[in-house]
């Protein structure tokens, strides 16, 4: 078995027809997809098997589909692989937690279900998300808190992808200033096509929901360390884990310092479970200047055990 810690990746990472090879596979795998469209009440084997791009990146259907997609390679690959770790990026770490088992896999499907409805819901016009590329993090932070002052607006680093790769969220105008100022200081920002400032306080409401879900849910400690997005360091017991989650949409994904940790742990070996690959490209960044040798791989399909 090979010794890795598990990556799962969030929105961006869909693509058409994931998951349906592993559904055909197994009839585990399609009753997860089954029980997906029931909690969403939507047709996701028809939307990301036949449909279109447009409508894949609604997040209504995004987050359950992209979650059944994770879980069900994860169960396919699980007896290849001895977890050292996990760590979800955004929605990603929904699936880390099932993998974990501090929440059941249908427990966390349903959770993502809900979490994408009320995301979709907190989409305000005047609101937004950009990436911010080729700035150190110290630029871009001086740029949002010059946006943010300047317009008097809601601005904040939403992501810190890599070392040279950030998402800022909040309201049009901040934004809009912020790509002023990083074009000023030989940067670019990207903006994103989502309907809301995700990981802002800008959809606190959207958060104060969905923690009334949570607390209803059974967690468990995890049967290996997984590393949090609001904290960048595992945490073990599961009240900490809830209320870290119960924040978790409303504070940065600082994956930067999660994949920082991992490595200060000692672990040099990352197997990426989800479709695309987007977070295997962001290890090399990540680990720029490493001496040690390092190792990653991305099952993104059956094809990929």
């Amino acid at each position: 078995m090979t010794k890795t810690a598990l990556l799962f990746p969030g929105q961006g990472s869909q693509e058409k027809g994931m998951g349906r090879d592993v559904a055909e596979a197994s009839s585990e795998a399609l009753d997860l997809w089954k029980y997906a469209e029931q909690e969403s009440g939507m047709p996701l084997r028809e939307i990301y098997w036949d449909g279109e791009d447009s409508d894949m990146a609604n997040t209504r259907a995004l987050q359950p589909a992209l979650t059944v997609v994770n879980l069900t390679l994860w169960q396919a690959c699980a007896s290849s692989l001895e977890p050292l770790a996990a760590a979800g990026h955004s929605l990603g770490e929904f699936a880390a937690l099932a993998a974990a088992g501090v929440l059941s896999v249908r427990d966390a499907i349903r959770a993502v279900a809900i979490r994408g409805k009320l995301m979709a819901d907190a989409g305000r016009e005047g609101h937004g998300m950009a990436a911010v590329l080729k700035l150190e993090q110290d630029a871009v932070a001086e740029i949002v808190d010059k946006a943010a002052q300047g317009t008097g607006m809601e601005l904040r680093i939403a992501n810190y992808n890599t070392p040279g790769q950030f998402v800022i969220s909040g309201e049009e105008a901040a934004l809009d200033a912020a790509a002023g100022l990083a074009k000023e200081s030989k940067g670019r920002c990207i903006k994103l096509p989502v309907s809301g400032a995700f990981h802002s306080p800008l959809i606190s409401e959207a958060a104060e929901e969905f923690a009334k879900l949570l607390k209803q849910l059974e967690w468990n400690a995890p049967s290996f360390p997984v590393y949090f997005n609001a904290t960048g360091i595992p945490e073990q017991d599961p009240n900490a884990i809830a209320e870290l989650m119960q924040k978790q949409m409303t504070s940065s994904v600082l994956w930067v310092q999660t994949l920082a940790s991992m490595w200060n742990s000692g672990i040099r070996t990352y197997t990426e479970i989800g479709p695309k690959g987007v977070l295997q490209k962001m290890l090399k960044p990540n680990f720029k200047g490493k001496e040690e040798d390092w190792t990653g791989a991305a099952i993104g399909s059956l094809a990929d055990l």
